[in-house]
């Protein structure tokens, strides 16, 4: 998606192959399944492109500037100011979707693929935006999704839930604390729009043992950044 995102023009399999340093056919499978859920499509000389639907997440968030576009360049100069992955991402439902990322240039490094989607009580953002919601929405949010368990770090109980939710909300950002995927501990914080709104929200990614509480008041002055553009 990164590579695609960057062509001005639509890119063929052997530009993208090239640009991701990924198999021919492997690139393929995955451009498959991204077309599958509306995030890349393809035209009639076979040529891949952003897919309607992931500009329409990112459009949802326009008041004066498109999300995707004004976070970008942001995300890159946090990539470079600490060295670990990037995400933006935006809620659909019950779940966030990753609709932008900012990868480092290193071999050990957390890498979400765009398009992909994680239950809102297990990422970062995710525990955020459930705690704007409110305490009516949470419990109903826990009756629906059970608090499917990822890994034995995942918050499955709505008192450890809410508990943590109420603090995260209160300093205005949130851990993953192991609780998507073993071994990966994140940061995140919301964007608003020049209305409050919550319109996404940005995080860092990196192997637990190299997250750093300092990241998040960092992560905070980007997403200041993104919402006066905004």
């Amino acid at each position: 998606m990164q590579a695609i995102a960057v062509c001005n023009s639509a890119a063929s399999l052997k530009i993208l192959s090239a640009e991701t340093g990924l198999h021919p056919s492997t690139a393929f499978r995955i451009l498959g399944s991204l077309i599958e859920v509306g995030f890349v499509e393809r035209d009639n000389a076979g040529h891949y492109f952003i897919g309607r639907k992931i500009s329409h997440l990112a459009n949802r968030a326009r008041h004066g500037g498109d999300l995707r576009e004004e976070a970008r360049d942001v995300m890159e100069q946090l990539r470079d100011e600490i060295g670990e992955t990037i995400n933006l991402t935006v809620r659909e439902n019950d779940e966030v979707i990753y609709i932008e990322r900012a990868t480092p240039n290193r071999m050990m490094r957390v890498e979400q693929v765009i398009g992909s989607r994680a239950p809102l009580h297990v990422t970062a953002v995710g525990k955020l935006m459930l705690g704007e919601l409110g305490a009516e929405f949470i419990q109903a949010y826990s009756k629906r999704t059970g608090l499917k368990p990822y890994t034995i770090h995942t918050l499955t109980s709505l008192e450890d839930l809410s508990e943590n939710l109420h603090q995260a909300t209160t300093q205005g950002f949130a851990y993953d604390d192991e609780e998507a995927e073993i071994g990966v501990g994140c940061i995140g914080v919301l964007i608003h729009n020049n209305n409050g709104e919550v319109v996404g929200g940005l995080s860092i990614s990196a192997p637990i043992e190299r997250r750093k509480d300092e990241w998040a008041f960092i992560l905070k002055r980007a997403a200041k950044t993104i919402t006066e553009r905004l």
